[in-house]
């Protein structure tokens, strides 16, 4: 059978193909944020040809998932298994039913693996056992383990300090698609030809997530699609939400309520502001979660214009979280054709946002446009409050979103616009930069040169202002691979 066209996932498809040539044993795992096409990949990447699969089911008791592995293993088998008291049995039993199979290689894909470790059960003490006293010494085993909870693979498998510590072959970690990946992926999967500013406002919402992408229905229009997905009755992308945090995280509601904190500020919150907001005590857990979140794809850390690690800013960036929130979250009663019906004067500052959001998950896109991929940049923001300063000098509060900090001692200043035509500078957003600028010179007391940079969708307006700007990115460039 013809192995199926993967989309994207070039790099990854390269490692397994390495993996798969190795004689030795190798335990590969593969994470990513939920839905994001993690099993799609193993099992279209090997054609669903495994000599043992079984995937791990969300809250199932202990006795139940030894069934379902039992079962699992007797239809592959021409033994028939007793059930398992318990996961060492279970896995002496792979043992026994891999070791009746006459071929050099073999491959065992484990699947959603931090539900099989449900409490007391020892998944993980007999997996890591079943791997350091025989599996890793059979020539030619490939053992693919993956799972959606990343803070989970994180700390029990590739971070694990126990039994499975330093064991893992290689891992695997699947991003988002990028904007190039999902027109293909909705071009060639979907047969959707809409055109790029359209496939930005779907990104906008849905992220680079698999899953979500191949809900849309080419017989739709746009803004139907996303009524059936969020607003009608039994939308599938309502209830999503808190399934999505539920399958991911224990104390899934704080969580949830970080994430919920960050979505009110678009600039992001330090530590010290989400724990106040939070009226949180535990600093320690408060940190674990902001670090998992961003395991998971959820948020992002990052540290300011000239400030040190205290001063890290945790901000918001999965983007069917922020539409959610935005449209949903709380709301009852919504119409189900709302998003048909909702005036573009309330989209705007959601829109200006999330496509500032899409520029920052395509920022190797915007260096490549700007020729300095090789250069070495920093990427960070900076915010200044007003204030007087020693000499009596007033100074306004500004900030920048973007700057691009490189080592050829220049500064890109980014400025993210979402225009449904070219973008236009007036006079008074000319003076705004160029004051801006001199305050940004004057208050860091960079000697670096400063570059103004354009990122829009259509381009930029030619006018008597526009050379305010040394360089524009426009929606084409943020495809490009």
């Amino acid at each position: 059978m013809a192995r199926v066209n993967i989309i994207g996932r070039e790099n990854e498809k390269r490692i397994l193909d390495t993996i798969v040539k190795e004689k030795e044993a190798r335990l590969v795992a593969v994470y990513g944020r939920r839905r994001v096409g993690k099993t799609y990949l193993i099992k279209n990447y090997f054609n669903d040809n495994f000599d043992f699969f079984f995937t791990g089911s969300f809250e199932t008791p202990t006795r139940i998932q030894l069934a379902l592995f039992n079962k699992a293993l007797n239809s592959k088998s021409t033994s028939v298994y007793e059930h398992p008291e318990d996961w060492f049995k279970a896995f002496d039993q792979l043992k026994d039913y891999l070791n009746s199979i006459e071929k050099q290689n073999k491959i065992v894909f484990l699947d959603e693996l931090p539900w099989l470790d449900s409490p007391k059960s020892n998944f993980l003490k007999a997996f890591s056992y079943f791997w350091n006293s025989w599996a890793s010494t059979q020539d030619g085993l490939k053992v693919i383990i993956c799972g959606s909870a990343t803070s989970w693979m994180l700390e029990k498998v590739i971070g694990d300090k126990g039994g499975l510590y330093g064991r893992t072959s290689r891992s695997i970690y699947l991003s988002p698609f990028s904007l190039g990946e999902v027109e293909e992926f909705l071009h060639e999967k979907k047969n959707i030809k809409w055109n790029r500013y359209q496939i930005i406002e779907a990104y906008m919402i849905f992220g680079g997530i698999p899953y979500y992408l191949d809900m849309l229905e080419r017989e739709k229009t746009f803004a139907q699609n996303i009524d059936n997905l969020f607003f009608s009755t039994g939308a599938p992308l309502k209830a999503e939400y808190n399934f999505l945090f539920r399958s991911l995280f224990k104390a899934s509601e704080t969580y949830k309520r970080v994430v919920e904190v960050l979505a009110k500020k678009n600039k992001g919150m330090t530590l010290k502001e989400i724990k106040q907001e939070l009226g949180a005590a535990d600093g320690g857990f408060l940190s674990k979660v902001l670090s998992n979140l961003c395991g998971c794809d959820f948020i992002r850390k990052y540290t300011p214009y000239a400030k040190k690690n205290h001063g890290c800013i945790y901000q918001l960036t999965d983007l069917y979280s922020l539409f959610y929130l935005k449209f949903l979250g709380g709301k009852s009663g919504l119409d189900e054709n709302y998003w048909s019906n909702l005036r573009e004067g309330a989209k705007n500052a959601w829109a200006g946002y999330a496509f500032e959001q899409v520029c920052l998950h395509h920022i190797g896109q915007i260096r490549t446009k700007l020729g300095i991929k090789g250069v070495l940049t920093n990427v960070c923001s900076w915010s200044s409050p007003r204030h007087i300063d020693k000499d009596g000098n007033e100074w306004p509060g500004t900030q920048i979103d973007l700057l691009l900090c490189r080592a050829d001692n220049v500064i890109d200043v980014c400025e993210m616009k979402y225009c449904k035509d070219k973008y236009i500078v007036t006079k008074a957003y000319d003076e705004h930069l160029r004051n801006r600028n001199n305050t940004f010179t004057h208050l860091t007391k960079t000697k670096d040169s400063i570059h103004n940079i354009l990122v829009t969708t259509y381009g930029l307006a030619q006018n008597m202002y526009s050379d305010v700007f040394n360089n524009t990115v426009t929606m084409d460039d943020l495809f490009t691979p």
